[in-house]
């Protein structure tokens, strides 16, 4: 695998529970494959028909595909909605088996998702769909009407701050800093979760602003700390070298899980460098 990875382009699949934590999470890592011409697809695992204090669950759902849809069009990303509702998503066998098509259908290298712990159910579950179809995808006799994948790809997981039962532990960080401005377009994007039901649930909805410059420096200042590398600074500089590593201003870590392909050195370097 390390010589073929070292030979072609990357395949990303980000899988997430809601539309917006593919951005929220790794989107700079995305906005990167993208600037090298390699394919990425998002995924969220439930419509987002939940998430707001005003609109019903019909014209939510309506709006937040609308907002992945824009997400698509502008960075040329691949957008999987499934008609899961928001906080209501169950690790079924259905569900694993529209995981497995997805993966197979996509044929990625790298696939991300949530870890298993979590504040979210959603979130919890959506890590344990994409973790029960992690070996499945290699299994023909699993989901036959879709083909199965020649060998397992790399999984791992989004960076979070949750320590219990283990805290998150990264595999591998990414200097994201030219790509840092893309992010942020891609959360300006769901102006229902960023410029209104995040902040109703902050209690600082008073203060979003109405001008569209003020409001990305609003989105700068209330979600670029998820980007921020000092938690991963020792890794950055072991991988990056110490000069590049101390001067990476954004940065996104993965932890990679083992019920995939191990993450050799040459992705590694393909997703370090440049």
């Amino acid at each position: 695998m390390s010589t073929q990875h070292a030979r072609q382009a990357l395949k990303l699949l980000a899988i997430g529970a809601h539309p917006d934590d593919c951005e929220v999470r790794v989107g700079g890592l995305a906005a990167m494959f993208r600037a090298r011409g390699w394919s990425v697809t998002f995924a969220s695992l439930t419509n987002g028909d939940a998430g707001h204090h005003r609109l019903s669950r019909g014209e939510l759902a309506a709006r937040r595909h609308a907002e992945t849809r824009a997400v698509g069009e502008q960075f040329g990303i691949d957008y999987v909605v499934m008609d899961n509702h928001d906080g209501e998503l169950e690790a079924t066998l259905e569900n694993r088996r529209r995981v497995i098509r997805l993966i197979r259908s996509c044929r990625p290298d790298l696939v991300l998702t949530h870890r298993p712990n979590d504040y979210h159910p959603d979130h919890r579950y959506t890590s344990q769909l994409v973790q029960d179809a992690a070996f499945m995808v290699t299994v023909p006799r699993i989901c036959e009407e879709t083909p199965a994948l020649p060998r397992n790809p790399v999984f791992a997981y989004f960076s979070d701050a949750f320590t219990k039962p283990a805290p998150f532990a990264p595999t591998v960080a990414v200097d994201i800093t030219r790509f840092m401005d893309a992010k942020q377009a891609m959360l300006h994007c769901h102006a229902s979760q960023f410029y209104e039901w995040l902040p109703y649930l902050a209690g600082n909805l008073a203060d979003v602003p109405v001008d569209e410059t003020e409001r990305r420096q609003f989105l700068f200042k209330q979600w670029s700390h998820l980007s921020d590398p000092a938690p991963w600074r020792d890794l950055l500089i072991r991988l990056y070298g110490a000069d590049r590593g101390r001067a990476v201003r954004f940065a996104e870590a993965l932890e990679v899980s083992e019920y995939g392909a191990p993450l050799e050195d040459a992705m590694i370097g393909l997703l370090i460098g440049g």
